[in-house]
């Protein structure tokens, strides 16, 4: 039994990352058995899930949607929001009633929850039916953890620096669109965020291993990649060969794959050079998740941000400058331990300045161990709850505004699929990353790239027609 630590895992030292190769020669033992996979939080955690698919099917297991079908049920936990680790609790109490059915089921639970000290105690004090506890950093071993499942449960977290494994095969979501991790882990230790206790340091992949994973998806026909890492214009800074995100991107775009995205970026290490690559190239998308968090200086110094209110608006409009037709999207909290009022005010001005696209917008949750859980804060809960909805109604104009401005023009959508609630319609992402749902209902345009005139604007999404003679690619 190995349990996580926090102490440890906030070490940084200048060991080498270890290279490992992943061995997928596995017995089918489970065929014909069931799995049930259900992911919560970012788009790293649904990445990972799509490796954690790969391994259960390896083993023989096949994909069931409902929980009462399945043999083992895999719950892959985020860490960053209380409410994140609340639903991952509650699920929990489904999965013991189902249990009491059939006791041969098999539970476990992975992801950034698992790397945190209070929740595998939690585990181990009061949830005994929960089999398996595996964390972020060796998803690789959760097929040796089941085959040597027995009646006690199994703790396996490891709270280290971390590794690189090149060779990690996925069962992907989609077939048109893919992720594609370019590092793994953080260093910015930013005061309010978990991340870099749970998901190790700052290590970056090899370019080339990179660029032959995006040569194998252009060549298996996916449309567009999204190079994927907690702070991806941080990308070589830990590499020996002198290689940064500018590079990268560049020699990504040289693949010629049609669409290019990137998430998340930190504006503290965003360079003018990336700005100038991002619009030279026509298939990196102009679209850029820019996360503000807050827009007094005296917040962002408590957060360990890195930056100014003043820097962060120059580099907003240096990009809007740059990159024609951009679509710029941002992360905001509200409520960080004693926000005044006045802070608070010199954040809605800055969503005023900028008038993002979008914001995902959230109430500060205090993360055990993280240095802002120890700072005392007075500001009742009421208060920030009213922030936060004055915070969304400035921010949702702002989206309606922008989203009004495509009205009766034509633009670019990659086709994904049909829609779920309206099975008439299709749905899909424009260059700037806008979702449309899309009247003209032909299946045969699920994965190419149209051209689609938008005849209504929402808040949240655009409604459009297939322009005749509009499949770009």
């Amino acid at each position: 039994m190995n349990l996580p630590n926090l102490n440890e895992a906030r070490k940084r030292t200048n060991n080498k990352v270890n290279e490992y190769q992943v061995d997928y020669h596995l017995p089918k033992v489970f065929a014909g058995k069931k799995y049930f996979l259900r992911t919560y939080g970012c788009q790293m955690n649904e990445h990972d899930s799509e490796e954690i698919r790969k391994y259960l099917e390896l083993l023989g297991y096949t994909e069931t949607k409902e929980l009462i079908d399945s043999d083992i049920v895999v719950l892959n936990t985020c860490a960053i929001r209380e409410n994140a680790h609340d639903k991952v609790f509650g699920y929990l109490g489904r999965c013991k009633h189902l249990k009491n059915e059939k006791p041969d089921l098999i539970i476990a639970i992975g992801g950034c929850m698992s790397q945190e000290e209070t929740v595998v105690k939690e585990i181990l004090n009061n949830h005994p039916y929960v089999d398996i506890v595996f964390g972020t950093h060796n998803i690789h071993e959760l097929p040796k953890l089941i085959l040597e499942k027995k009646k006690s449960q199994i703790v396996e977290v490891y709270s280290i620096e971390g590794n690189i494994y090149e060779n990690i095969k996925y069962s992907r979501d989609s077939k048109i669109s893919a992720w594609v991790n370019i590092m793994y882990g953080c260093d910015k230790f930013c005061t309010y965020c978990i991340v870099p206790y749970t998901r190790g340091k700052q290590r970056s992949r090899k370019l080339e291993s990179i660029l032959k994973e995006v040569q194998e998806l252009k060549e298996a026909g996916y449309q567009e990649i999204t190079l994927l890492g907690q702070n991806v214009n941080a990308y070589g800074k830990d590499l020996e060969e002198k290689v940064d995100f500018k590079t990268l991107l560049e020699e990504t775009a040289k693949t010629n794959i049609p669409r290019i995205r990137f998430v998340t970026s930190h504006p503290w290490d965003f360079t003018a050079e990336m700005i100038e690559v991002i619009a030279k190239y026509d298939n990196i998308m102009p679209y850029v998740h820019l996360p503000l968090q807050s827009g007094s200086n005296r917040i962002l110094k408590l957060m360990g941000r890195r930056y100014t209110k003043e820097e962060y608006i120059a580099l907003f409009n240096k990009i809007k400058e740059k990159v024609k037709n951009v679509s710029i999207t941002t992360d905001i909290i509200v409520g960080f331990p004693n926000e005044s009022e006045s802070d608070f005010q010199d954040t809605l001005d800055v969503v005023n300045k900028c008038k993002f696209d979008s914001a995902f917008t959230f109430i500060y949750s205090p993360r055990v161990g993280t240095p802002a859980a120890k700072m005392e804060d007075k500001i009742p809960i009421e208060e920030k709850n009213k922030r936060l909805q004055r915070l969304n109604e400035l921010v949702n104009s702002y989206s309606l505004e922008n989203n009004q401005k495509w009205l009766n023009k034509e633009v670019p959508v990659l086709v994904l699929g049909v829609n779920e609630k309206d099975q008439t319609k299709l749905y899909g992402y424009t260059d700037t990353m806008k979702l449309v749902n899309i009247t003209g209902f032909d299946e045969d345009l699920i994965g190419k790239i149209i051209n689609v005139k938008i005849t209504e604007a929402k808040s949240f999404s655009l409604d459009g027609i297939v322009v005749k003679e509009g499949v770009l690619n």
